[in-house]
């Protein structure tokens, strides 16, 4: 029955705009007006992401639910883990709407949200709740603060001990210089910070770093060699990105990051890099344009220990998370691997 009225309420919610549409399927879930597959997992796709149990590797990305406002629906619909936020330390109205736009035509989406939140103390407070299901947050800074690189270790301290994971976030094109932080000396001082406030913590958790796919590859290599310096835990790969090329979408030229179909190959090849560069090193999340399992596949083979999606929830629904991990599940198998981590990183050099 709930399957039924996703697939009823999908052309319905393109009819609102899209921010406006994003708050109704949140109401949806927090209400219990959403198809509820609950956990999905098989002993080939039950794996270990930097310690942590995950009974499938498709995650949920950051920006869906940016407030903690669904977290025990979003858990019961197939994803192996979830990730909220991004949290800054003070609430922020984020940047003028509108401010996300659905590109139909190219199955893809162009935000400028800015970091939109209701702050550090509110989320916070919802993840201190009880749950089942691993949980992740997206670290952030205010816009206008004095010390940016200080606001992620201040989200950390406030929130790590309610999450199982935090991802620094300093590749998001709509916070203004931003993403300068990703150079070498930047990025060495703010990781330091964070991983400070992380062993602080009542527990260690691990933490990611989220990068851009619009990084060179000597940019990349800086990267990978202050992240293992630092001891973080991995990388996400990738955020949106600045390019437009190939769209057709009467949206194409609104200011923001692009995400969905257009980003698969560009965050793929830069994933790939990642992996390569560090070798294996380091546990590798894959985001950027998965809407099929035959797409999360990729990700897995170019060297992915998990994945994320988000987009891709615009135009296939709530339900795609158990969709992608059941058809992972038989690709596995008829591909011979007994278990997701076998197959990581095994076609790397094809998207290189």
């Amino acid at each position: 029955m709930k399957l039924a009225l996703q697939k009823l309420g999908m052309p319905v919610l393109h009819l609102l705009p899209a921010e406006a549409a994003h708050k109704v399927a949140l109401y949806a879930l927090r209400f219990g007006l959403a198809p509820n597959p609950g956990p999905v997992s098989t002993p080939r796709l039950a794996c270990t992401l930097a310690g942590m149990e995950l009974p499938n590797p498709v995650g949920l990305a950051a920006g869906f639910d940016k407030n903690a406002q669904a977290v025990p629906a979003l858990l019961q619909t197939g994803f192996g883990f979830i990730e909220v936020g991004a949290a800054t330390p003070r609430p922020q109205p984020g940047n003028p709407k509108p401010r996300l736009f659905r590109l139909s035509p190219d199955q893809a989406a162009i935000n400028r949200f800015g970091f939109n939140n209701e702050g550090m103390e509110a989320i916070g407070a919802r993840l201190s709740q009880s749950r089942s299901g691993i949980v992740g947050i997206n670290l952030g800074a205010n816009k206008d603060s004095e010390n940016r690189s200080d606001d992620f270790a201040k989200v950390l301290a406030c929130i790590g001990p309610n999450v199982d994971f935090a991802t620094v976030n300093v590749s998001s094109p709509n916070t203004e210089r931003l993403r300068d932080l990703q150079g070498k000396a930047a990025l060495k001082a703010l990781l330091s910070g964070v991983m400070e406030a992380r062993n602080a913590l009542p527990r260690t958790i691990p933490v990611f770093l989220k990068i851009s796919p619009d990084l060179s590859e000597g940019e990349l290599a800086e990267i990978v060699e202050v992240a293992l310096e630092a001891g973080i835990s991995g990388i996400i790969a990738t955020n949106t990105t600045l390019d437009r090329t190939g769209l057709d979408s009467a949206f194409a030229n609104e200011i923001g990051g692009l995400s969905g179909q257009p980003l698969f190959e560009k965050s793929t090849r830069v994933l790939a890099q990642v992996s390569k560069l560090s070798n294996g090193a380091l546990p590798l999340i894959g985001v950027g344009g998965i809407s099929t399992a035959e797409q999360a596949f990729a990700k897995i083979r170019a060297g992915a220990s998990a994945v994320q999606l988000y987009t891709a929830l615009v135009y296939g629904g709530i339900g795609l998370a158990s969709e992608i991990a059941h058809g992972l599940d038989r690709l596995l198998a008829e591909n011979g691997f007994n278990n997701i981590a076998d197959a990581v990183g095994t076609g790397r050099d094809e998207f290189l």
